[in-house]
């Protein structure tokens, strides 16, 4: 038991310490990154800290995978050197033995990275978009869903205006039982507009069977309400913007995301994408476990034996293209190829099974 803890303890070490020179690495190539945007000459260096800090838990959330690949690999290497190995394995303890712990390490890190962090990454990226829009145009254009339908606010030099529809096809580019409320610049409402559909077209809304009111303190609204067959309103909005908006899973908490998905189903988008993502979440741990049994099936090894480097670039390598399989997968899935269970589950499990193979074969075949 007492060898347990120690290499569990050497383990969180070593996770530890690539956890952070990576994020240093992350912070440096992010704020050099921001300082190339667009809104660099109309902020401060302040705002761009910020949003350096705002972005690296999602980019640190990313490479998570290659973290544990690198732990795994600093740690028995440098067992390997000071020949702890030999002696663990001269006392009797087998290589599935030997990694007992860092592979129950590696699980309690995926589940705290699912429970805690992803909540944290959530909330740190979607306020970097938010901000970083904000800094870039100005004019922000923000999706909401709710029980009283969707909510979309788009900006533009004259005004802003709200839209709400009750529901919408799948892809978003037709919203049904639609209403607009314009704004002006620097006052309230001056107009109102509800249409029985409103299509996205390129550089507007199209609406169809729309009733405009006028809205104002002086303004008879009803008596000069207009009733058009179709009508046009001009939008910076476009199909990519909407969907980003409801679309990228990483922006919302684990948490909130099952009450998320019946709201797209309700508002009638496809929620399929929300659903990989949360499966895909949910198998994290299984996937840094088979991150671990990839490094080490290529690292547990005395350095006497030579090729070391040779050994660390295959683990490294092996691990971006297993990442490289289970984010395919994810695309298949998202894409409605795959079944969505299959998308999320199969690759960690495919990767453990070949790892476990791997390391059988290496070291106790």
């Amino acid at each position: 038991m007492i060898l347990h803890f120690y290499f569990a303890r050497r383990f969180m070490m070593s996770f530890a310490l690539i956890t952070i020179i990576l994020f240093i690495l992350i912070a440096l190539t992010g704020l050099l990154e921001e300082t190339r945007q667009t809104y660099v000459e109309t902020v401060t260096f302040r705002d761009l800290l910020v949003l350096t800090l705002l972005d690296a838990p999602q980019k640190i959330n990313v490479i998570l995978p290659l973290n544990m690949v690198l732990a795994t690999v600093v740690l028995f290497l440098t067992m390997a050197r000071s020949s702890e190995m030999v002696i663990t394995r001269a006392s009797g303890r087998s290589a599935l033995q030997t990694l007992a712990s860092p592979l129950v390490v590696a699980f309690l890190i995926g589940v705290l990275v699912v429970g805690m962090f992803n909540p944290i990454v959530a909330a740190t990226s979607k306020r970097y978009e938010q901000i970083s829009d904000g800094f870039r145009s100005g004019n922000a254009s923000v999706l909401s869903i709710s029980d009283e339908g969707l909510w979309l606010r788009q900006g533009s030099a004259e005004g802003q205006t709200v839209i709400r529809a009750w529901r919408s096809n799948n892809d978003g580019s037709v919203l049904y039982d639609v209403t607009f409320i314009e704004y002006a610049q620097e006052g309230g409402p001056i107009r109102r507009i509800e249409a029985q559909s409103a299509a996205l077209r390129e550089g507007g809304w199209e609406l169809r069977n729309a009733k405009s009111w006028p809205l104002g303190m002086a303004v008879n609204s009803e008596g000069n309400a207009r009733i058009e067959e179709t009508l046009t309103l001009p939008s910076s909005l476009t199909l990519d913007s909407i969907r980003d908006g409801f679309g990228r899973a990483g922006a919302i908490s684990i948490y909130a995301l099952p009450a998320f998905i019946d709201q797209l189903e309700l508002s009638g988008f496809s929620p399929r994408r929300h659903k990989v993502w949360l499966q895909t979440e949910l198998a994290r741990p299984l996937f840094l476990i088979a991150m671990v049994l990839v490094a080490s099936a290529f690292t547990m090894r005395h350095t006497r034996s030579g090729g070391t480097g040779i050994a660390v670039l295959s683990a490294v390598l092996l691990g971006f293209g297993l990442y490289f399989i289970r984010s395919f997968a994810q695309i298949l899935g998202e894409n409605g190829q795959i079944p969505v269970l299959l998308a999320a589950w199969a690759p960690p499990l495919a990767a453990i099974m070949l790892a476990l193979g791997l390391l059988l074969h290496r070291e106790d075949g």
